[in-house]
């Protein structure tokens, strides 16, 4: 980060930290300009530009999917699970 007479300049790794905090549902909008002294504009432009297809997705959107994520996961341990108890074991194991 460095700055210049037209104000503060935040580098590519500043901007994509704030991004994936913003976007890992931990916080909001508002809460990172406010921690991180950064403008609602700035920060919303960076979500549009470092999200793949330009779409914003809100902490609520992410938290949403991440209930299924968590279902998905579950039910692939039991599967793994399952394998074990079910596929046949010889004597050599």
């Amino acid at each position: 980060m460095f700055t210049n007479n037209k104000g503060i300049r935040y580098d590519q790794d500043f901007k994509r930290t704030l991004v994936n905090l913003y976007q890992s549902g931990g916080k909001t909008q508002t809460a990172l300009c406010k921690e991180y002294k950064v403008s609602q504009t700035a920060l919303t432009r960076w979500i549009k530009q470092y999200t793949d297809d330009g779409e914003v997705m809100t902490a609520k959107q992410v938290k949403e999917l991440q209930k299924p994520l968590a279902q998905l996961e579950e039910e692939n341990l039991i599967l793994k699970k399952a394998i074990v108890i079910f596929t046949p074991h010889s004597d050599n194991d």
